[in-house]
């Protein structure tokens, strides 16, 4: 694009504009499109009902395109449906999923619930945060599904949804693939306090290679890491300081034997301090859900790598300890986003329904 001359003589291009809203005045040659639940008869029918045991094509496109937005609002009588409810998408014609989520997961907040909240790229708004909204762009060169399947026993009465999309004549060049992977591990495997003092057993001891650590993302490939969420149940009842963190995040980079991405501790690594226990929600980390008294129950945190993606050529594996040393036994779930290239490698086995049910 041409640079414009100011008044004053500086030179100002908009190819430097930077922000959210930055690219805004671009111009575009392509064209918006939205797949919706809409009654097709006129009528006030919005949704579609998916059967016990069923699934539904949300959307698919054909040729180049980028998802820019998702909104979903789902009725249902299932318990944990949220967790039950998977959603899939697919790029270019791959046969595996590029997505593979709990629903409610994939939208920012585990434990089967809802919550309002805002970051930047997921929010959940009201009622209750029963409206879920989705920014991540998803771009693809030769077509596109997304899909979902009703794990649970009871049909769901109504999901209503929008995919609002752009079409091109052909996608550009260096554009990675979205992608999303959940993950849980009911409980963590810590280590027994036995005859140590709270201090001792929370603080002490040493990891200096992320043995053990809790995985959130193992992927093959050249691309970029931007974020997750993750949901912890404190399993530990105690009076005496039961701070669930203090666990050190740590990125290995195309094949690192021990990691050159290294954190201070958990609420470190989601951009707070001192063991939260405010809730709190920022464009980029934000702690929705921080516990009850003394750290108990259940926690969800997020950071979302947007402003500084960590990048890898041949692969990426992103772990953070579960408690310092990874001493603590705590039920801990996430969800991972990141770019590549495909083809990516396939995801382990979805755990069955009954392994995925919250803790009540």
């Amino acid at each position: 694009m041409k640079p414009i001359k100011s008044q004053r003589g500086f030179t100002v291009s908009l190819n430097n504009l930077t922000g959210l809203l930055g690219d805004v005045p671009r111009l575009r040659n392509c064209r918006r499109r939205r797949v919706s639940s809409y009654d097709r008869t006129g009528g006030n029918k919005d949704y579609i009902v998916i059967p016990a045991g069923g699934d539904a094509t949300l959307v698919e496109m054909k040729g180049a395109g980028c998802v820019k937005h998702i909104w979903v609002t789902i009725r249902s009588k299932e318990e944990w449906f949220l967790r039950k409810l998977i959603l899939r998408m697919y790029w270019d014609g791959e046969e595996g999923p590029s997505v593979e989520v709990p629903i409610g997961d994939f939208f920012g907040i585990g434990h089967g619930i809802t919550h309002n909240y805002v970051s930047a790229p997921l929010q959940m708004s009201p009622q209750d945060g029963k409206g879920f909204n989705c920014w991540w762009p998803m771009p693809y060169g030769d077509g596109a599904l997304i899909t979902i399947e009703n794990q649970g026993e009871l049909e769901v009465e109504a999901f209503y949804y929008y995919v609002d999309y752009e079409e091109y004549d052909e996608l550009e060049a260096g554009l990675g693939r979205f992608h999303a992977t959940w993950n849980r591990e009911n409980p963590t495997e810590g280590i027994p306090e036995d005859d140590m003092d709270n201090r001792t057993w929370l603080f002490q001891g040493k990891n200096p290679d992320g043995a053990g650590n809790y995985v959130l993302l193992k992927a093959e490939g050249t691309g970029h890491y931007v974020g997750c969420n993750v949901n912890v149940h404190n399993l530990r009842e105690t009076e005496e300081f039961n701070w669930y963190g203090e666990g050190d995040d740590m990125i290995f980079i195309d094949g690192e034997k021990k990691p050159s991405i290294v954190g201070t501790g958990t609420e470190d690594y989601y951009g707070m301090s001192w063991c939260p226990t405010q809730e709190y929600c920022a464009p980029f980390h934000g702690l929705p859900i921080p516990g009850g008294p003394n750290w108990s129950g259940k926690v969800t945190w997020y950071r979302y790598h947007i402003a500084d993606p960590v990048y890898f050529q041949k692969s990426i594996k992103v772990t953070i300890e579960h408690g310092h040393a990874n001493r603590r036994s705590d039920d801990y779930s996430s969800t991972a986003y990141w770019y590549q290239t495909e083809a990516h490698k396939p995801f382990r086995p979805m755990l069955p329904v009954e392994k995925r049910l919250p803790r009540g």
